[in-house]
């Protein structure tokens, strides 16, 4: 028999148990960012299962900017609107 690829979904697990022993050492509020940031990451692996070529984990880390910077975009918007209606 040949081999199987490990799914994009064991592959994260993997790949997120692989960084217990360093989110045991950060604080406990850091713990909660950390594990949001993977959470993150955990929305988009079907997507990250079309990137074959790329290395695992560097899909995980470009599917948590996408979150954060999507986070970024709703705050610079809502700052906006919040501006133009103090200036009306």
């Amino acid at each position: 028999m040949g081999r199987t690829v490990a799914s994009i979904t064991q592959t994260f697990l993997k790949e997120r148990a692989a960084f217990a022993r360093f989110r045991r050492a950060l604080r406990s509020s850091d713990q909660q960012v950390l594990d949001d940031l993977f959470a993150s990451a955990q929305k988009h692996l079907a997507a990250a299962s079309y990137a074959s070529h790329a290395l695992p984990f560097e899909t995980f880390l470009l599917a948590m900017l996408l979150e954060e910077h999507k986070e970024v975009v709703r705050l610079r918007q809502e700052i906006t609107e919040l501006r133009h209606a103090l200036h009306q």
